[in-house]
């Protein structure tokens, strides 16, 4: 299934069968995805209704489990080795056959000659590669459809049939150009199947990621196992250096993770006991105890390659005009190549001066020909130079590449129509929490008075906030356990509702809490009122700390924001996006936050119920298509509102569904990253388009006219698809890194 083309001829035979009930074609993996009804239908029908279509099934299977496999790999690696041997099949009798002309024409005349192109020229076009040629065409027409095997049979059998003649009647001899044919058309088909092979890597990438064994712990003792015969909470052991055998969650060990494969950083993460894993992902140095918690088809990995998948098989809107026009395109060509035939018979002497003109400057072109010798050229150029392919690998290719280049850097965009849709955006809507804050309070300032140090307050706050299970509480503790600080056990501690916690640590009464919990005790706040009152309006939570009736400090903590958000934001700046953030949070807190990043504009106390309505609002009165940057879970009603979902998390807990496109790596930069890929890949789009159209406008007309010699011709069809995919392969070269 070579193009788009195939793909709608496929579709055509198989819809046609009783209980159908979706079809799905992906043109990049050579899948057809088919969902029907078992009682009415099995396995053995569609493969009917595929073959009479003229296409061969290498390999049935249930979806997903067969989607991106290495079976996949297998049949791809056996039909490039089919290419191969069909070329070769091909190229050696044709090979022979031109310089047998070559002698015969130019030195000495070849006894025998007829006989011998004929004989060799027989397996080219009736055996391998042109037998499989010939009956995918039969089918074809049997079905009621052309495929571009129709043009290739039509521009190849005719003129061997014709150049039999010359044994009874003396003519020209066609069979050398329908050898040539044949064999440039398998020269095309082995170059095709390798450049997609090198356009598709992204897939076999990712299937290669993957560990191949685990070694995991069974009645008391470590045994290695397949991956695939994991199950969910097996414990596995994985040492320094080793792959991640599945996504799982830590219960022994701490270590780094290198963790590129799926975020596209390469930095190594930090590990420890109840922290989830990615499988695939490297274990750097300690040795690990890694609870199974997703296997099979439900792991990360595999939804990345379902998911690249999807993108690949997917169409752009832009791409329904060129499926329109290539469903009638071999039909046209047909009747194009038969109309130019009876015009040379019927108007050759008025024609000719074209191509006494031609023949100065183009090869192959004579003058002097019979009309029918004229009709048969013009036409069979026409039928080899109008082959669709590289209409058909147009969109597919550069989809394929870029939904790939996406993979490899945490970016997976789920549709054609996203990458389309991806591309027009002006206003980029960002929630705040968890977008472009870290979403998880940490500890942002100490402060100290009255004679005690800033370590001294922050030991008293964490000792007494220690055994809290309030996120805020946790964000002290862990803040004084990053400053190495020693946390001595707090005794006769006591929670104050709504007010804070008290209790005595190394034999001195501390404090933390509101303003209020202190003013209840009496304790006097004067010291603090400056410093408390700045970091309330820089959006932060302060607590007060005293000990022993005096003030002593202040811990402030708040949701901190990301590295890369200010960055981020001056990069949508510089391709002329506006920027909301959308906010529960009150104004003074969202204002502060928009200020630090460069926001555009700032909506808060929205509710996350309301944040549907804002994002319609924002549509109807920008009056262009809005992007939605959520957490894909939360936001799901306002990522599927927005004419673009863009769904950021982090590893694992990503919510792959969620949205049009998903942000592997939590980072706001890959906002970025996903809206360059959109555009340099529409862009290579368009350009594959418009090239493979202009190649057939300009090609076509003069074929017909008799300027364009077959052979010329079918070497120009193959350099154009191969153009195509070059093109595509481009793409490899984008830079979508922000400079942070």
């Amino acid at each position: 299934m070579g193009s788009d083309h195939c793909a709608g001829l496929i579709a055509t035979s198989v819809e046609r069968l009783p209980g159908i009930f979706s079809l799905n074609t992906n043109v990049a993996n050579h899948h057809v995805t088919v969902e029907f009804d078992s009682g009415r239908l099995g396995d053995g029908d569609i493969r009917n209704a595929i073959e009479r279509a003229g296409y061969e099934v290498a390999r049935v299977g249930e979806y997903p489990a067969h989607a991106g496999t290495d079976g996949d790999e297998a049949v791809e690696e056996r039909y490039l080795d089919q290419a191969w041997q069909r070329l070769w099949f091909a190229a050696i009798p044709t090979t022979l056959i031109m310089a047998l002309m070559m002698v015969h024409m130019f030195w000495v005349p070849v006894p025998g000659y007829l006989a011998l192109v004929a004989l060799l020229a027989f397996p080219v076009v009736f055996m391998r590669g042109g037998w499989a040629t010939h009956r995918s065409s039969w089918r074809s027409l049997a079905n009621r459809t052309a495929n571009m095997d129709v043009l290739i049979s039509m521009g190849s059998l005719p003129p061997y049939l014709i150049g039999l003649a010359g044994f009874v009647y003396p003519m020209t001899s066609f069979i050398e150009m329908a050898a040539t044919i044949m064999s440039f058309h398998m020269l095309g088909r082995y170059l095709e199947t390798r450049a997609k092979g090198r356009a598709s890597q992204a897939i076999k990438k990712l299937l290669k990621l993957g560990a191949k064994t685990a070694s995991v712990l069974r009645d008391g003792r470590e045994t290695e196992v397949p991956v695939a015969q994991l199950q969910v909470d097996d414990i596995m052991v994985v040492r320094p250096g080793a792959k991640v055998p599945t996504d799982g969650e830590i219960v022994a060990g701490s270590s780094h993770l290198d963790e590129s494969i799926a975020t596209g950083e390469s930095v190594p993460v930090e590990k420890g006991p109840g922290d989830a894993v990615i499988g695939a992902t490297i274990n750097k140095e300690g040795m690990l105890q890694v609870r199974a918690t997703r296997v099979g088809a439900d792991t990360f990995l595999s939804q990345v390659v379902r998911l690249v998948e999807q993108a690949q098989g997917s169409k752009v809107p832009i791409q329904e005009f060129a499926d329109k026009v290539t469903a009638r395109f071999v039909p046209a060509v047909i009747l194009i190549s038969l109309a130019s035939l009876v015009t040379w018979l019927l108007f050759a002497d008025s024609l000719r001066p074209v191509l006494y003109w031609g023949a100065g400057f183009l090869p192959w072109v004579d003058p002097e020909l019979s009309p029918l010798m004229l009709g048969l050229l013009s036409a069979v150029a026409v039928l080899v130079i109008a082959c669709p392919c590289a209409l058909g690998l147009a969109t597919p290719t550069a989809i394929m590449v870029g939904s790939g280049l996406g993979a490899e850097t945490g970016v997976l965009i789920r549709s054609g129509e996203a990458i389309q849709s991806l591309k027009d955006i002006k206003v980029v809507v960002l929630d705040k929490t968890g977008t472009i804050t870290r979403g998880e309070p940490s500890l942002t300032d100490v402060i100290a008075v009255g004679g005690f140090a800033e370590d001294d307050v922050l030991m008293y706050a964490a000792s007494v906030e220690v055994g809290s299970e309030h996120p805020l509480g946790q964000a002290i503790v862990n803040g004084a356990r990053q400053r190495e600080l020693d946390i001595p056990t707090v005794s006769h501690f006591k929670a104050v509702t709504a007010r804070g916690v008290e209790g005595r640590v190394n034999s001195r009464l501390v404090h933390v809490g509101s303003r209020r919990l202190l003013d209840e005790e009496g304790i006097e706040l004067e010291e603090l009122e400056d410093a408390l009152v700045r970091l309330e309006n820089e959006g932060k939570t302060a607590m007060l700390v005293a000990a022993d009736g005096r003030a002593a400090g202040i811990v402030a903590v708040a949701d901190t924001i990301k590295d890369e958000s200010k960055a981020a934001i001056a990069a949508l700046h510089e391709l002329d996006i506006h920027t909301i953030m959308i906010t529960g949070d009150n104004e003074r807190t969202a204002r502060h936050v928009a200020n630090q990043v460069g926001i555009d504009e700032v909506l808060a106390g929205v509710l996350p119920e309301g944040k549907v309505e804002a994002i319609r609002k924002l549509q109807e009165m920008h009056g262009q298509q809005v992007a939605m940057v959520g957490d894909g879970i939360n936001d799901a009603p306002a990522l599927k509102q927005a004419n673009v979902g863009i769904a950021i998390g982090a590893g694992a807990d990503v919510a792959i569904e969620a949205a049009d496109v998903t942000l592997v790596g939590g980072e706001l930069t890959k906002v970025v990253e996903a809206i360059r890929l959109s555009r340099g890949t529409f862009r290579k789009i368009v350009e594959n388009l418009f090239w493979a159209w202009f190649y057939n406008v300009a090609a076509i007309p003069i074929a017909a006219a008799g300027l364009l010699h077959p052979m010329i011709g079918v070497i120009a069809m193959t350099a154009s698809s191969l153009s195509v995919i070059g093109n595509s392969l481009r793409l490899k070269r984008l830079k979508l890194n922000v400079d942070k």
